[in-house]
């Protein structure tokens, strides 16, 4: 494994102090002298050995290629206090807000009751978005137990949803710092016409769980197994950012990390999601657990 010297030493001073140790606290945890640990912040010793650099990523929390400098794309930059290298976003109720308006647009244009229409939708949505039904079906079913001629649920979706206030500046900084995902229960075509819109960020996401592509759907376990495969991380490295509390729990009882995103409280969400990704935030949130 190829050693970036030239800045080796800066990275550890950094990487330490990310961390929040100080020089003392770092040179006990890796069972360190603390002359050599200066040597090496200060770049007078500019090759350690393997051991030692082991022994300072095991007590930073982190692997050999990220200390070094060396990470792949997948592992990007950090990895957060917590021991996170890699976030998934869920899409609904955590990027984008109000998309449950399409659902009284639909009744005013069609003269019938916002409860029927949430409730048609609910019957069949769960089997939208395992790719069971196409938008086709999806619609001409909802019509038929609506009793109207037509649908253009596409339509009304697109035209409700906004993006999540603050969530565009902090997808987009954690895809320069971290592995960022997209793991969301959606409808054929709709996470595609969100990115093409730019209602999302449509940045190159190192892994995309399109329900309606994977057949599976949140809470199921086997949604999860397959995030983590393509991650390809341990699960105490993943973090899971949803609105639903039975996704989060079940995430929580594979051993991801989790943070329950409270869409009616957006700043105070945005600014826990910040906090634990480590970003600066302007007032500290209270912590959301699920």
């Amino acid at each position: 494994m190829a050693m970036d010297e030239k800045g080796l030493g800066k990275r550890l001073q950094s990487m330490r102090r990310r961390a929040g140790m100080t020089q003392q606290q770092l040179c006990q945890a890796a069972n360190l002298s603390f002359s050599t640990l200066t040597k090496i912040e200060r770049g007078a010793i500019k090759s350690p050995s393997i051991f030692t650099i082991s022994a300072i990523a095991g007590a930073l929390n982190m692997g050999l290629d990220e200390l070094l400098g060396t990470k792949s794309k997948k592992e990007k930059h950090f990895t957060t206090r917590a021991g996170v290298s890699f976030v998934y976003f869920d899409v609904n109720g955590c990027m984008v807000r109000f998309y449950h308006r399409a659902f009284a647009q639909v009744a005013r244009d069609y003269g019938v009751s916002p409860d029927l229409v949430e409730m048609a939708f609910l019957h069949y949505n769960s089997e939208a978005c395992k790719g069971e039904l196409s938008m086709h079906d999806f619609n001409r079913l909802i019509a038929r137990r609506l009793g109207i001629s037509e649908l253009d649920w596409p339509k009304y979706y697109l035209a409700a949803v906004e993006p999540m206030p603050g969530m565009d500046q902090v997808v987009k900084w954690a895809s320069e710092h971290y592995g960022v995902g997209l793991l969301t229960n959606i409808m054929p075509g709709l996470l595609g016409q969100l990115r093409k819109r730019k209602v999302i960020p449509d940045i190159d996401y190192d892994v995309v769980i399109d329900s309606s592509e994977a057949g599976l759907i949140k809470p199921d376990p086997a949604i999860f197994e397959l995030a983590q495969t393509k991650a390809d991380l341990p699960p105490e490295r993943i973090l899971l950012i949803d609105d639903t509390r039975e996704n989060v729990a079940q995430a929580e009882s594979l051993h991801w990390h989790v943070l329950w995103f409270d869409y009616a409280q957006p700043q105070e969400s945005v600014d826990q999601v910040k906090m634990a990704l480590d970003m600066e935030v302007s007032v500290p949130a209270a912590a959301f657990r699920p």
